[in-house]
């Protein structure tokens, strides 16, 4: 019996691997071009800078706005690893795109701050489900030894599409008068990344549609390796967007830059992230996983600690770029190790990972309050402790691994 179970893993296997080969290069561009659309969601911290002028709003008020796109990560994470199990990963990543689209067109069409909040929050939502569904899907379509580099390379794309935000903003609003044109392109954009992978044929290998629920999927924290994964992913997703919403405004409290031009600073960022992911991508070849995690958030504590006290604008972009370089690999290395924990829970323990992203929607209030009461330098510590708390789970995390 189990000699026949495991001749027809191996010909499932094999017919998978030619059904990949037919459909060529499509499907491979279709799935990375979803990272690109999953870019889109850094949009908001020049967004709520924007809106803040716009509406003349308080930090704490401004700040509900990113709160409101990772917020919908703690709550439909483990829905969606669920509603992939049932409908598959393609059909699950195909609703996300669609979702998007949607939402980049409302403010364009309705401006109010309502109407703001309702539109992130459906970004936040596609954007939830677009990474549950879009990592495991594309980790799927390579062999277990390639995960970690070809997530490396999807987190490039979507650090492109990072980079890209602030500056179509910025060029929105000199040349249109308007900054929301931003959301049209966006909105189009992402109704492309639809038709492309409606109509590609997508090729899964080693993985499992395994029907899971909330327990099974809470259930995985008991496990220590696990458990720290996602603590890692929670703490850098935290301090990812409050570098992207504190950034622009750094430029603006110190510098005195105007909002249009101050954009710079997340531009700077999500550029060290472009570079240091394509970075990554060949140094984790050579270099260790863990040991390559350990360092690159050592050399981010330090130039955040400089940050922190420089009045200069070309050494604090030099510093932002560092930070963002040196933390660009530490999701993806993170998430693959959790992805290779147990291949057949990956639906599972993709939702799981994807819920530490609400990471964005914790850090971001209490930095919100922090600059409310204490003023804005005393906002950036709380960055400050979200790399110092990861790089203390990424030793114990280190400690379990061995």
């Amino acid at each position: 019996m189990r000699d026949h179970q495991g001749k027809c893993q191996i010909l499932n296997r094999n017919r998978m691997d030619n059904d990949n080969a037919k459909s060529g290069w499509t499907p491979k561009v279709a799935v990375f071009f979803g990272f690109f659309i999953m870019g889109f969601v850094d949009v908001v911290g020049i967004a709520t800078n924007y809106v803040k002028n716009d509406f003349n709003l308080s930090s704490t008020l401004a700040n509900t706005i990113p709160m409101m796109v990772f917020l919908w990560f703690a709550v439909f994470s483990i829905p969606t690893g669920i509603l992939m199990g049932q409908i598959g990963k393609k059909k699950t990543v195909l609703l996300s795109l669609v979702i998007t689209t949607i939402a980049m067109i409302i403010p364009f069409i309705s401006y109010t701050f309502p109407m703001v909040l309702s539109a992130f929050a459906l970004l936040g939502i596609s954007n939830t489900i677009l990474q549950v569904s879009l990592n495991p899907l594309v980790a799927a379509m390579f062999k277990k030894e390639k995960i970690a580099s070809v997530l490396t390379a999807g987190q490039f794309i979507k650090a492109i599409s990072s980079l890209l935000g602030p500056v179509i903003a910025g060029v929105a609003a000199n040349c249109f008068s308007d900054w929301k044109v931003t959301f049209v392109i966006f909105s189009v954009t992402s109704l492309l990344s639809v038709l492309l992978l409606l109509f590609s044929r997508t090729g899964e290998q080693e993985f499992e549609n395994r029907q899971s629920s909330f327990k099974s999927v809470l259930t995985l924290l008991k496990d220590k390796y696990i458990l720290y994964c996602f603590l890692c992913i929670l703490f850098i997703v935290g301090l990812d967007v409050g570098i992207n919403t504190s950034a622009p405004e750094l430029l603006i409290k110190r510098m005195g830059l105007e909002l249009s031009r101050a954009g710079l600073g997340s531009s700077i960022y999500f550029a060290a992230k472009t570079i240091g992911a394509f970075a990554g991508t060949l140094l984790l070849l050579k270099f260790p996983p863990l040991y390559f995690l350990r360092y690159s958030l050592i050399f981010a504590i330090i130039a955040f600690v400089v940050l922190m006290f420089v009045q200069n604008l070309w050494f604090s972009l030099i510093l932002i770029f560092i930070i963002g370089f040196t933390c660009a690999n530490v999701f993806p290395i993170v998430f693959s190790f959790a992805l290779q924990k147990n291949r057949q829970r990956s639906n599972e323990i993709s939702s799981l990972m994807i819920m530490g992203v609400s990471g964005g929607a914790v850090i971001l209030p209490v930095q919100g309050l922090m600059i409310d009461n204490f003023g804005f330098s005393a906002s950036l510590s709380v960055l400050l402790f979200c790399l110092i708390i990861n790089l203390l789970l990424t030793n114990i995390f280190k400690e379990n691994a061995q």
